[in-house]
């Protein structure tokens, strides 16, 4: 369909990020059609002039796209692994926004392919905020032919929307990666803070300074990422020896106070490993290599 006549689209799963979605089409002029599990959360968005479908099955019939967003995959299968919503989808295209392992995805894949459904997996690397705005970021795989026959109704999620590959579980990969390094930075800005705490310190006197220890990161990501790729992990500014003994002090002084440091132990763990492998002149992602050893 032209952008002049948008094409209809389902979305199934009205949570904060359905909503947000469903509402990123309507804002677009697309007809939506929506249902979630549990009644009455479709309210703010029938009154924007989505409609409000009676069953599952029956949103799935009135578009040739459905979009589900829901908690994990086993709740999308709770919904679309039965009869009569299988039936609605076949010949239809179905994109997966659950957040979920590459395994699932690829396992739902060969599911759907089996059932005659269209199948492209994606994932949501940005707040429910963004959604509909240029700051969105979404990424997506499987066919890429049928991405590119669906790519105009999810331009209306806005912002940045990357197609990964024919391989339907890089979605998924890229997102559990990407969330790796968001909760193990969460993680250590909650130690932190529990830390500064028992030292007198606030959390609002720290944080400046965390600011401007996340600001030296994006660089380092950059400059190792193709130093891991080159499998070159010499680094005579910062030897993981180094990293190795501040990480013993974390240690010391949280577990002084009482706090749990088995987060940081183990980090200081594989930094002691690799350096018992003889690699002490190494930077601290000789560790991705050892965590990869098979």
């Amino acid at each position: 369909m032209s952008e002049q006549n948008p094409a209809p689209v389902t979305v199934i799963g009205l949570g904060p990020m359905g909503r947000a979605l469903a509402g990123a089409f309507l804002d677009a002029g697309h007809r939506t059609i929506v249902w979630n599990r549990t009644p009455g959360k479709d309210h703010g968005l029938v009154e924007r002039g989505a409609i409000s479908a009676a069953s599952p099955e029956a949103a799935v019939a009135e578009s040739p796209l459905t979009v589900v967003c829901v908690v994990n995959y086993d709740a999308a299968d709770a919904i679309v692994r039965r009869a009569p919503v299988i039936d609605a989808l076949k010949g239809r295209t179905m994109v997966n926004l659950t957040a979920d392992t590459p395994d699932r995805a690829r396992a739902t894949a060969i599911w759907a392919a089996e059932h005659g459904i269209d199948y492209l997996d994606g994932a949501i690397m940005t707040p429910t905020p963004t959604i509909g705005t240029p700051d969105s970021v979404l990424l997506h795989s499987g066919p890429e032919e049928l991405y590119q026959a669906h790519k105009p109704t999810l331009d209306a999620l806005g912002g940045t929307q990357t197609y990964l590959g024919e391989d339907v579980g890089r979605a998924a990969a890229f997102d559990i990666a990407l969330l790796d390094i968001f909760w193990t930075a969460m993680a250590g800005f909650a130690h932190a803070l529990a830390l500064a705490q028992a030292e007198g310190i606030t959390a609002r006197e720290l944080a400046p300074f965390a600011v401007g220890i996340a600001e030296i990161l994006p660089p380092l990501f950059q400059q190792h990422a193709a130093d891991v790729d080159a499998e070159n992990y010499f680094d005579e500014t910062n030897p993981i020896t180094s990293a190795a003994s501040s990480m013993a002090h974390i240690v010391h002084v949280s577990e002084a106070h009482g706090i749990d440091a088995s987060v940081m132990r183990a980090a200081e763990g594989l930094a002691r490993r690799v350096i018992g492998l003889g690699h002490g002149t190494d930077g601290f992602l000789r560790i991705t290599q050892l965590l990869n050893s098979r």
